[in-house]
């Protein structure tokens, strides 16, 4: 049986109703999700080798930049080689800001350059998701199923 984590932070819920959807649609499909949470949860990066994909979610802080929680998590996936494993990058952001979901293109582009193999589409939902937003969700857990059910 396939086994997801999903990781996220979230602090005014917008990230965490997208991870929301995602592990529905996952679970629905007879897929174990393991949901842990930036802000609350120990995260060892050693532990996404137990994994066949992880989903890391991540609000966007200010002008483009990665949430505290996170910070930690993003440093230490130095310590972990993370070559062909199958990732999809999602969160929440704010149009009003210059760089719109940077959080998200920061994550990506480090997950790429540690050689995992990323979902192409870098999700990212303007502030609160609804109706389109939550299909949009399930169309990239459904692009990233497709990458390791092969």
């Amino acid at each position: 049986m396939s086994k997801v984590l999903m990781l996220y932070a979230s602090t005014t819920g917008n990230t965490e109703l997208m991870a929301e959807a995602m592990v529905g649609y996952l679970e629905d499909k007879n897929i174990t999700v393991v949901t842990k949470t930036f802000e609350y949860d120990p995260i060892d990066v050693e532990e996404l080798l137990d994994y066949d994909a992880i989903l890391v979610g991540t609000h966007t802080w200010d002008d483009g930049d990665l949430p505290y929680e996170v910070e930690d998590f993003y440093e230490e996936l130095d310590d972990v080689d993370i070559t062909g494993k199958v990732f999809g990058v999602f969160g929440s952001a704010d149009s009003c800001y210059d760089t719109y979901g940077g959080a998200v293109d920061l994550m990506s582009d480090r997950l790429k350059n540690k050689g995992a193999i990323l979902v192409p589409e870098r999700l990212k939902v303007d502030l609160t998701p609804e109706g389109d937003d939550i299909l949009r969700c399930e169309k990239f857990v459904e692009t990233l199923w497709a990458f390791f059910r092969i």
